[in-house]
């Protein structure tokens, strides 16, 4: 999901920069123009760097947890294009414990260059609005608040993809009540902390005594975009607080509907903060409502199109659970396993 997301998101700086075929001016390159550097103090340029090095880790630890399930296929495969495109992508694996012991090793490292990946990532993409000047972007809290925001929404897509696969393709037996429960639990966690957040940023508009940030807070909630501000606060403060009751943590439907229900408040929270802080700036004269062009929502549309028709490309040519690692942990719940697959 976060390889598919990326990819979408890839896409929108290439639009947005109107000649994507100069894209190569963000890289900086040894180049015989002089001294013609980009600027190492913006944070567009930590961005390219940011982003880039999340996809190449991302990718890289992707395919290296899938390899040995590739083998195992390309084993099974019984047509010869199959098993020629199978054995390429699986890079000679022939299951050794000299194999093993170097791809557990590559594992650890890459997961450990993962973590603080996820944190420089959404840090990074926030000092894009908190370097501005603009009222309401101009905040210290947007990092942690970023990095929370993005673990809240994540686990909610999981869940909205992991609910329908699970089902889909029938992975009950290995993808328990259990597992979805503890993700419930971290929703509730980090939507707290965005919850948190918010609070917060009001506090602050409020007790920094400066009049444009304080009107930029109150025209969030009570100004012509005050809507879509209660619905942010709705869906992703009030809703998750359902999942402290555990008979919601158990339910399969209320999950889905209230990661649903999450994901809507995301998006409205990035509609927020870019759209109706734009929208009254500092000079009264520049002052306008936004209503999307049709391109517009066409270029939204459309990146939900890429992204799920990636997701289940993937979930048809390669496993969606990675085989190798249930069966390291199989034997813990080996008799639970079989008498519920029994039942």
């Amino acid at each position: 999901m976060t390889i598919f997301a990326v990819m979408c998101a890839g896409l929108f700086p290439l639009i947005h920069m109107g000649r994507p075929w100069l894209a190569f001016f963000v890289f900086p390159y040894p180049n015989q123009r002089g001294s013609l550097w980009v600027n190492f103090r913006s944070p567009l340029l930590w961005d390219v760097f940011a982003i880039g090095t999340y996809f190449t880790i991302s990718l890289v630890f992707w395919y290296v947890g899938l390899i040995p399930d590739i083998a195992s296929v390309r084993d099974r495969a019984k047509g010869k294009i199959r098993k020629f495109i199978y054995s390429l992508l699986s890079l000679g694996w022939d299951g050794s414990n000299r194999t093993w012991l170097r791809y557990e090793s590559l594992c650890l490292v890459l997961a450990g260059l993962s973590t603080p990946l996820v944190l420089s990532v959404h840090s990074v993409v926030s000092f894009d609005f908190a370097t501005s000047v603009i009222p309401g972007w101009h905040t210290t809290i947007f990092p942690p608040y970023f990095v929370a925001g993005a673990i809240f929404s994540g686990f909610a897509m999981v869940l909205t993809l992991l609910i329908i696969t699970r089902k889909a393709l029938n992975l009950e037996h290995y993808i328990t009540l259990n597992h979805l429960e503890a993700m419930c639990k971290v929703i509730i966690l980090t939507g707290s902390m965005v919850g948190l957040a918010y609070g917060t940023e009001f506090f602050i508009a409020w007790y920094s005594g400066n009049e444009y940030e304080r009107f930029a807070f109150i025209n969030r909630a009570t100004g012509n975009y005050a809507w879509a501000y209660w619905t942010m606060v709705s869906c992703n403060v009030i809703f998750p607080q359902l999942f402290w009751i555990k008979a919601v943590r158990r339910n399969i439907p209320a999950m889905f509907a209230l990661s649903i229900i999450v994901n809507i408040g995301m998006w409205f929270e990035r509609f927020v903060i870019i759209t109706i802080s734009l929208s009254k700036d500092f000079l009264p004269s520049s002052w306008a409502n936004y209503s999307p062009t049709f391109i517009e929502v066409g270029t939204l549309i459309g990146s939900f199109g890429l992204f799920f028709t990636c997701f289940i490309l993937f979930a048809r040519v390669l496993p969606v659970v990675a085989m190798a690692e249930v069966k390291s942990v199989l034997g813990f719940g080996r008799k639970k396993v079989q008498g519920g697959a029994h039942d």
